[in-house]
């Protein structure tokens, strides 16, 4: 990958307070740490739009009957690799539409088409029936839960920092970047704005995506830009200008802040999403999941055998 009511934020060339939006992941993780951090998840209340619209009843829906009548399904991504993007070929792909791809053969929908919303915009559009499921890697938690259904995560990751080659402030995590004063840049609703807060940070640059935060890294405007290990580490690479540091778990409260990303369904269609989850697991259990989502840069520390139930706790 929606904030809570009342959301707002700086101009994405602004530095300054703004309220929390969430967009994030982490990984490595067993199911034992990961249950000590819910407290941390729901300190978070993550964000992945600016506008909330009514939650609505859960209810079984029929939308997997007339996607099979039609043949298709619209997907809605956010155009950040390696989640979820248009190839130069104009077709979607990203470790979430590609995943889709399967799934819905699977399921008897032979095409999926992408539909590229702002991050921002995901949950508000499929809500808006803009398309009929979000494929673009949305962290799973507490506050989204309430607007949408969560099939069972795909992965788990840590974050990471893009900085000046050498990392001459030599930093490790969020809260060197509090004490020593730095401005920290990361993307338009990603949970790392949060978590940047909740450690003291108050420069907060806010950009468009992880190739903004690169060039403002580059040129001087910001010490260091924050995303998701996998994101930050695809950006840097070939550049002799930048790197990124170690990858590092996230604290909230002393506690960690751990996240996994899955698919979100409309909260009236139960059915498709549990149809998804069983061919989710399947793929889990054969391995070929990690088979789908490994030219992206995922790696065997990234699955999980979490559940959408336990992160929406």
């Amino acid at each position: 990958m929606a904030p809570p009511e009342g959301f707002t934020h700086g101009h994405p060339g602004s530095t300054g307070t703004h309220t929390k939006t969430h967009r994030g992941r982490s990984g490595g993780l067993n199911r034992r740490a990961l249950l000590g951090g819910f407290a941390a998840l729901g300190v978070l209340g993550a964000a992945g739009c600016s506008r909330i619209a009514s939650a609505g009843t859960v209810e079984g829906g029929s939308l997997l009957d007339r996607l099979r009548d039609k043949g298709s399904a619209k997907i809605g991504i956010a155009s950040e690799p390696p989640f979820g993007y248009i190839d130069d070929d104009g077709e979607p792909t990203g470790e979430a539409p590609e995943l889709a791809k399967v799934i819905f053969r699977k399921l008897g929908v032979d095409h999926v088409t992408p539909v590229p919303v702002d991050f921002s915009a995901l949950i508000p559009g499929l809500q808006a029936q803009q398309f009929d499921v979000v494929s673009a890697g949305m962290y799973i938690n507490a506050t989204r839960c309430e607007q949408v259904l969560f099939a069972d995560p795909e992965y788990i990751m840590l974050d990471s920092f893009i900085v000046p080659a050498g990392n001459p402030h030599h930093l490790t995590g969020y809260e060197d970047i509090a004490e020593q004063g730095l401005t920290l840049a990361t993307g338009e609703a990603y949970a790392e704005i949060a978590y940047a807060e909740a450690a003291g940070v108050q420069n907060i640059l806010i950009l468009p995506d992880q190739v903004a935060g690169l060039d403002a890294v580059s040129q001087g405007r910001a010490d260091a830009f924050a995303g998701t290990n996998v994101t930050v580490t695809g950006v840097v690479e070939g550049n002799s200008r930048v790197e990124a540091i170690e990858p590092f778990q996230p604290m909230v409260d002393g506690e960690p802040a751990y996240g996994a990303g899955g698919f979100a369904f409309r909260r009236s269609e139960k059915n498709l999403r549990d149809a998804f989850n069983v061919e989710l697991h399947k793929l889990k259990e054969s391995g070929e999941l990690l088979d789908i989502m490994a030219p992206f840069g995922f790696t065997e520390a990234e699955m999980t055998d979490f559940t959408a139930e336990e992160l929406c706790r």
